[in-house]
């Protein structure tokens, strides 16, 4: 609703899906982990290929057999942690009609799925099992028709993303107001800063709270004459509004001081590579790095231009196990959507910092111009090749 280069908001339809599930008992029959998103092709990044349901918004156009103008593509079965995007089903769905297209998804995965296997408790699998045609068959029978279908030429190129815009102040598309994107470190508050935040979004923004998939806020309606007012009160708070491209893209989960499946301290770890990484490397341009403590992935790190995943690791001795990281490079997103590649294993966490600072001075000296991304370095060689480029910079 706030930004100048979305198709759609997608807002009243996350909204429907959300009530719609909370209000019909019959649909509990989820795993722990189902997850729908909402793409309105704005300029932040919404991941909705990780997902079991992607509603990504696109603009069909003329000629194609279909009504031209704005409709969801939908993509089933992403769960990047099993190292899989969703499945692009040559289905477009009317906005309209998206929460009883998940509904009708969700009622055949409830009927096919096996709940027996936690691991394999994913839409992904029924997808492996059925395929994608006969699944979506299914789904078409339980919805009551068929659905539409048009070939990826019908669309119009989405929008770029903005690797940055979830951080600082960015004009909406309503003349005259702004959204502030909000530096997190690592994710984490204090309720001082919590509450500090929803003071500031009631007095001098649309009294709004948006969450981003990248670990922090935005605070949205700022007036011009307001933004500066905005900005220092988010100072005075601790916070800030501008990060280095290290900072703007350091994501870690909840990590073993929150969560029983983590093998590290995910956050403290990240917050370590942040606070190292940014006072021995210039990087200058946007780069994700992102900590996961188990496979449940749920930090992305396969997808990250580097990813961590957290592992118990030997340490002085093999019986000495503490803890560490496997760590991947060139994994993407969106149009460059891929899974990292193993560049080192058994990484311990104290190494870490070191290990991404020389990863990074091998790419810096090593790219083939100013302008070579991270992501396209990373994907010009394989692991080996990339540990022994970071190997000749410590």
């Amino acid at each position: 609703g706030i930004d100048p280069q979305e198709l759609l908001d997608t807002r009243p339809y996350a909204r429907e899906w959300h009530y719609h599930i909370l209000n019909d008992r019959s649909l509990t029959g989820l795993p722990r982990k189902f997850n729908v998103a909402f793409d309105g092709a704005g300029k932040i990044a919404v991941l909705e290929d990780t997902n079991d349901i992607a509603f990504s918004a696109v603009e069909v156009k003329d000629g194609f057999g279909v009504e031209p103008g704005v409709w969801f593509r939908l993509g089933v079965g992403g769960i990047t942690g099993h190292r899989d995007f969703a499945k692009a089903t040559g289905i477009i769905v009317k906005p309209e009609d998206a929460t009883l297209v998940a509904d009708a998804i969700v009622r055949v995965f409830i009927d096919t799925g096996d709940r027996t296997n936690r691991l394999k408790a994913r839409l992904k699998y029924v997808l492996d099992s059925m395929g994608v045609d006969k699944f979506m068959i299914a789904v078409e029978e339980r919805f009551g028709r068929k659905l539409a279908r048009a070939p990826a030429e019908a669309f119009a190129p989405r929008p770029n993303f903005d690797r940055m815009a979830h951080i600082g102040v960015h004009q909406q598309k309503q003349a005259g107001l702004n959204w502030i994107g909000v530096v997190l470190p690592v994710g984490k508050l204090s309720c001082e800063q919590m509450r500090g935040l929803a003071k500031i979004a009631q007095d001098l923004g649309d009294g709004e709270i948006r969450l981003t998939v990248w670990q922090n806020l935005l605070l949205s309606g700022v007036r011009d004459e307001n933004v500066a007012l905005a900005t220092a009160a988010i100072e005075k708070l601790g916070l800030a509004i501008k990060a280095s491209q290290i900072r703007a893209g350091l994501i870690a989960c909840t990590g073993n001081q929150g969560c029983k499946f983590a093998a590290s301290d995910t956050k403290r770890h990240a917050a370590e590579i942040g606070d190292w990484c940014e006072t021995q490397v210039d990087v200058d341009t946007p780069l994700n790095i992102h900590l996961t403590g188990c496979h449940h992935s749920c930090a992305q790190h396969y997808i990250s231009d580097i990813g961590l995943l957290a592992a118990k690791v030997p340490g002085e001795t093999e019986d000495d196990m503490v803890e560490g990281y496997h760590l991947y490079a060139g994994g993407g997103f969106g149009p460059d959507a891929d899974i990292g590649r193993e560049v080192y294993r058994d990484v311990k966490a104290e190494d870490a910092p070191k290990t991404v600072e020389r990863l990074l001075k091998a790419y810096l000296t090593n790219r083939s111009s100013a302008d070579e991304t991270f992501l396209s370095f990373a994907r010009r060689h394989d692991g080996e090749a990339l540990r022994k480029l970071a190997e000749a910079e410590a």
